[in-house]
């Protein structure tokens, strides 16, 4: 392990346990040392991202295949793919053969820049809005490029929060940190033992209700940033905090806030690939970030298209050239393997750090994808030129089974390979 690494991680570990942090003069000390290493590390960090492999090609759009901007292309499934296995997959979730799918409520697949399938559960329609849950946290990566593009920040600049004193060792931590969720704060959510432990819970409908990113920003760090990947939706939460004062600097209130930053996703993002999304907002104006946007099946599809063509729509290139790939690399440095910056990665190899992946979907292992609570994904295979979306529900023991995703992993291996046209780097 990199010395720099070593001493951070001791002395947070004493400062912490020791009880330092009462010694104001102290305090002041060990934030700028702290702060220094951090960006010490972090610069390490960045150099061995270089060295990393190229994630496999993403495949570019065909010229005979329209944008779905406005509406989706339809066409039946390609005859190459497995129909038994593809057709046994849609009736086991959707006419009940198996519980711990839970309730597939939207299924849409896209396959060559076209909609090759899709089946909604009586109730439901191609129009029907549902909830992302943590699938946000890749939009926000979304929106973090598209603020990047417009040249309103710098992701390997220090994030920063105004809730933060001076030399705060927080402070320095770069928002590609943030995204890729190696940040060194303490948060808890998926070991969280009840609902009542959890910091997701806390912060969404307990004490942090009414200002999300204030709960998030008293969050201690207690690791070395950019040496242990823990699952962090108070990170993300952080990270929408920041993109709306780079985007909206001076709002004169919560409603100002708001339809200001609304109105810049739509602008920017929603309306350019034709994506009918509804975000919710806190009380202090905040976007979550973290959670809570609504949209179709379809509509998810679109922003998953968006990252299968490598940031570009019709032309336009909407995200920063390498933003894709950022999104689909897990970090270096990390003890995970498993998450890239707002993205679940499929692992070169192996099952997975610290959780199982568990959606085998075939032996290239390229795949990344949005995941939300109760069963929402979009999954991406690359090398199969592949998007499949499920929304609906399923309560948390139907989810630790692991079936959706391993149900995810069938419905993508019933396609073969695409040959495909990758774009030019």
């Amino acid at each position: 392990m990199d010395s720099g690494v070593i001493l951070s991680t001791e002395l947070h570990k004493g400062f912490w346990e020791d009880g330092l942090w009462e010694d104001p003069h102290r305090q002041a000390t060990v934030r700028g040392v702290a702060a220094h290493l951090a960006l010490i590390v972090l610069a390490a960090f960045a150099a061995l991202a270089g060295a990393r492999a190229n994630p496999a090609p993403l495949p570019v759009q065909s010229p005979d295949v329209a944008w779905p901007t406005r509406e989706w292309t339809t066409a039946p499934l390609p005859p190459e793919v497995d129909a038994k296995a593809f057709d046994a997959a849609m009736r086991e979730a959707f006419d009940g053969g198996n519980p711990n799918l839970g309730e597939t409520r939207e299924v849409v697949v896209i396959h060559g820049g076209r909609l090759v399938h899709e089946r909604y559960a009586s109730g439901y329609t191609p129009q029907t809005r549902l909830i992302s849950w943590s699938m946000a946290k890749s939009i926000t990566q979304a929106l973090v490029g598209v603020a990047v593009q417009q040249k309103k920040l710098d992701v390997d600049r220090p994030m920063g929060n105004p809730r933060w004193v001076a030399n705060d060792p927080r402070a320095a931590i770069p928002w590609r940190t943030w995204l890729q969720m190696v940040d060194g704060l303490r948060y808890l959510e998926i070991e969280a033992k009840t609902i009542a432990d959890s910091d997701a819970s806390r912060k969404l409908f307990g004490p942090g209700r009414l200002d999300v990113a204030g709960y998030c920003a008293g969050l201690p760090l207690i690791h070395a940033p950019g040496t242990h990947w823990n699952y962090n939706s108070c990170g993300i939460v952080l990270t929408a905090d920041a993109l709306t004062r780079a985007v909206v600097p001076n709002p004169p209130s919560p409603k100002a806030r708001r339809a200001a930053m609304l109105q810049w996703m739509r602008t920017s993002l929603f309306d350019v690939i034709g994506m009918n999304a509804q975000p919710e907002f806190d009380a202090s104006g905040l976007y979550y970030g973290s959670a809570m946007i609504y949209a179709s099946a379809r509509d998810f599809a679109k922003f998953g298209l968006l990252y299968l063509r490598d940031g570009v729509w019709e032309g336009q290139r909407i995200l920063p050239e390498g933003w894709v790939d950022f999104a689909r690399t897990p970090a270096p440095g990390s003890d995970g393997n498993i998450y890239g910056a707002g993205w679940w990665v499929e692992p070169s190899e192996g099952a997975g750090r610290p959780y199982p992946w568990l959606m085998d979907t075939g032996s290239l292992r390229d795949a990344f994808s949005a995941q939300g609570f109760e069963g929402q994904y979009v999954l991406i295979v690359p090398s199969k030129d592949l998007i499949v979306v499920r929304l609906g529900y399923a309560t948390q023991e139907q989810q630790r089974t692991g079936e959706i995703r391993t149900w995810m992993g069938r419905v993508a291996r019933a396609f073969s390979a695409a040959a495909v046209t990758s774009a030019a780097k």
